[in-house]
């Protein structure tokens, strides 16, 4: 059902999620999420995602007024004028239209790999902590066909504002495992279901990422902006593989280097069968 206020001041206590934006760690710790701009906001209305209202000038409201009455929770809709919606930050990144979305119940990882096709194909963060870096991540792993992402328990929530708001919404479509030891997982997912775990890791004499198979069932790990992996998530890993480079660059972003191995992954599965090892 969905309910419409017109909104005259953002004063009201029912807007207070749109007033903290600052506060985003406030928001995850109170289960909800923050949605700015048009395509963020749609892709949201267009998930499974439970919305619990959206503030957004009457323009914007006409546009998505029939969406939102399809959806099957109780939505408040609050209407303001541009004005108003002027005075909360970063209006040219909400661009007039936001929502607040309820972060979805964690989903267990032996359910995520009972229902995913073979090859597996599963990313894991250890101790990325810029939310900028990991929502473009995330955008990477749904542009390369990733089945679930692994957030490690030193890892920022992806479902941060800025994290969103830079995965483009593909955080909406994208299952989330948030590990409590990420340690264990990787080394259960290797001796229990016998998936290949490998390090994303510059400083490597192992092997280039051209050299590693990922056309079997494979989770990458990405480390953090400054450290990388730390020595006991990479001693989890089967192997390490970095990606080439011209002498003088140590490494890259760890948003772009993700979207150079997954690319390497795709390509490999592209252009050959599958193997599993199983």
């Amino acid at each position: 059902m969905l309910t419409i206020k017109t909104i005259l001041s953002l004063e009201e206590s029912d807007l207070s999620p749109y007033r903290t934006l600052r506060q985003p760690l406030e928001h995850q710790r109170q289960g909800f999420f923050v949605a700015e701009g048009e395509r963020v906001v749609a892709r949201l209305i267009e998930s499974a995602l439970s919305i619990s209202s959206v503030l957004m000038t009457q323009e914007w409201f006409e546009v998505y007024r029939n969406r939102l009455e399809e959806k099957s929770e109780s939505i408040t809709a609050f209407v303001a004028q541009k004005h108003l919606l002027h005075s909360i930050v970063g209006f040219h990144l909400h661009q007039g239209i936001m929502a607040v979305g309820r972060i979805p119940a964690p989903v267990p990882l032996e359910a995520i790999l009972h229902r995913s096709p073979r090859p597996f194909l599963l990313a894991a963060i250890d101790g990325i902590a810029n939310s900028e870096n990991l929502g473009v991540l995330v955008r990477n792993c749904a542009a390369f066909g990733v089945q679930a992402l692994l957030v490690g328990e030193t890892s920022s929530s992806p479902y941060l504002r800025r994290a969103v708001r830079n995965s483009m919404g593909t955080i909406f479509k994208i299952p989330v495992v948030q590990l409590l030891d990420i340690t264990r997982t990787l080394t259960d997912l290797h001796s229990l279901h016998g998936i290949s775990v490998v390090a994303a890791h510059p400083h490597t004499d192992q092997q280039s990422i051209d050299a590693i198979d990922f056309r079997h069932d494979c989770c990458v790990v990405f480390g953090s902006e400054g450290n990388g992996i730390s020595a006991e998530v990479l001693s989890a890993c089967n192997a390490a593989a970095a990606i080439p480079m011209q002498l003088g660059v140590d490494s890259l972003n760890v948003a772009s280097a993700s979207a150079v191995l997954l690319y390497e992954v795709m390509k490999q599965r592209r252009d050959g069968p599958a193997v599993n090892k199983r």
